[in-house]
């Protein structure tokens, strides 16, 4: 073990209330809004085929043009409690929104630059508007930040100087005051969303990642912090030197899953983040971004994947420049919002069923323990079939132990014939598709009680 000031403060998973709420959500709503929602990837009549959020640097435009943005940031189309009652007919139980993304302005009137929603012609605290909206609609509130800021002075992408030392020094009081700030105007967020950690000079200042950590916990007792914040005395993020986990749950899987078969990631609590383009996470207006759109049954499948695996998925929005979320998104949001209106036990308060292997046909979970039944007596587990096979048969491997009493539909409840092929093995019907993924509900008992019909033996004569 590699002696470490900096490195992960525990091993074990907190069993807190506060994070148990959090693994029971599984679903939640990502929301990248700001300056960049106005020129939506087009700067001078010149579309940039890359995320919106970066067109001030992939532009390359300077800050003093960047910060002009804030005279059309006008808010015409604002309606935060259209965006609550959208990511709350989706599903979703809690929301991480933006409060300064990489450009550097402020989505609140922060007392420590002048680059925020104070200088724009409403000057409304939009990020307060935002929290209390979700709150309203019994969604849980966390607060993303990027400690990248292209408009500081003093940020660095490295320690190289001095000099650079110093600036940075002062940057990182800045942030440390800004965190600080939004603790105490916004105490009831449940967690801290960290990202723009990536460069070499938050990489050398492990000791401050560690520290304002501490600091946020100490302001709102039980808040989560994603493991993007962490670097240790090495420069090691999310995970330290060591191999444990910095922070209170794994954020490094962006626009991807883990292969669902890879048990290992059950060790600790993980969260991945999605777009509905692959292209950009601000409102990006181009057909090049529109390409690689996403439809309800992908998003549908990524949360069954995901829980399956014991993890949650933030799923991304990009309002517009007026603040008006794009029709295309919200219906996107309510389509799958009408499928976990039906099927959202397989999702919240879920996670992976534990003994089921990854069956290629789709995903298995099943009630979080503090949910499940007893040892010995019946079980529950679900079965979400994203792929049909062309057999039209579904086969079943089940867990040592564990034996198969009935199948029926989650919608309907009607009762599916299945096949004991052996003592691990059944197999029963593929559901109709319906273009959606769709919801088995599978009863198990311990092996040895009575199951389903077994296929007849011809070389044993019926008495």
């Amino acid at each position: 073990m590699i002696p470490l000031r900096y490195g992960a403060d525990g091993t074990a998973r907190r069993t807190d209330p506060t994070m148990q709420a959090f693994r029971a959500d599984r679903f939640g709503q990502f929301v990248h809004w700001g300056l960049y929602a106005i020129p939506a990837g087009t700067w001078q009549g010149r579309t940039i085929e890359f995320a919106a959020e970066f067109l001030m640097q992939s532009a390359h435009v300077s800050r003093e043009d960047w910060a002009a943005l804030a005279a059309d940031f006008t808010l015409d189309g604002f309606d935060p409690a259209e965006w609550a009652r959208t990511a709350r007919r989706m599903g979703a139980r809690y929301v991480t929104v933006t409060t300064k993304h990489h450009d550097g302005f402020c989505l609140w009137p922060s007392a420590y630059t002048d680059f925020t929603v104070a200088a724009t012609p409403s000057g409304r605290d939009v990020l307060g508007e935002i929290l209390d909206a979700y709150r309203a609609e019994g969604l849980t509130t966390h607060l993303y930040y990027s400690v990248l800021d292209w408009n500081h002075p003093d940020w660095r992408y490295a320690i190289e100087s001095e000099d650079d030392r110093v600036a940075f020094d002062r940057y990182l009081h800045f942030a440390t005051n800004q965190l600080l700030e939004l603790a105490e105007r916004y105490p009831h967020t449940r967690g801290f969303w960290f990202d723009g950690t990536w460069d070499e000079s938050v990489k050398a200042n492990g000791r401050w990642t560690h520290e304002i950590e501490q600091l946020l916990k100490e302001r709102i007792p039980g808040a989560i912090v994603n493991s993007r914040l962490r670097a240790d005395d090495r420069g090691a993020r999310h995970f330290d030197s060591n191999g444990a986990l910095m922070g209170d749950y794994e954020s490094g899987y962006e626009r991807r899953l883990p292969a669902p078969w890879d048990r290992s990631v059950l060790v600790h609590d993980w969260e991945a983040c999605a777009t509905l383009t692959q292209a950009s996470w601000g409102f990006h207006d181009s057909p090049w971004a529109d390409r690689g759109r996403k439809t309800p049954a992908q998003i549908v499948e990524q949360l069954a994947h995901t829980v399956s695996l014991g993890g949650n998925l933030l799923l991304n929005f990009g309002p517009r420049g007026d603040g008006s979320l794009a029709p295309v998104e919200t219906a996107l949001a309510d389509a799958v919002g009408a499928w976990m209106a039906v099927n959202g036990a397989v999702v919240h308060d879920s996670g992976p069923a534990t003994g089921w292997d990854y069956p290629g046909w789709g995903f298995y979970t099943a009630p979080l323990e503090a949910d499940a039944p007893a040892e010995g007596s019946a079980g529950v587990v679900h079965a979400i079939v994203t792929r049909i096979p062309v057999s039209g048969i579904l086969t079943i491997a089940l867990p040592s132990g564990v034996a198969l009493r009935a199948v029926r539909g989650l919608v309907d409840g009607a009762e599916t014939p299945f096949t004991v092929l052996d003592a691990h093995t059944v197999q029963l019907p593929a559901p109709a598709s319906t273009g959606m993924p769709t919801v088995l509900v599978l009863e198990t008992v311990p092996a040895g009680q009575e199951s389903g019909p077994r296929e007849p033996n011809p070389d044993v004569a019926l008495v």
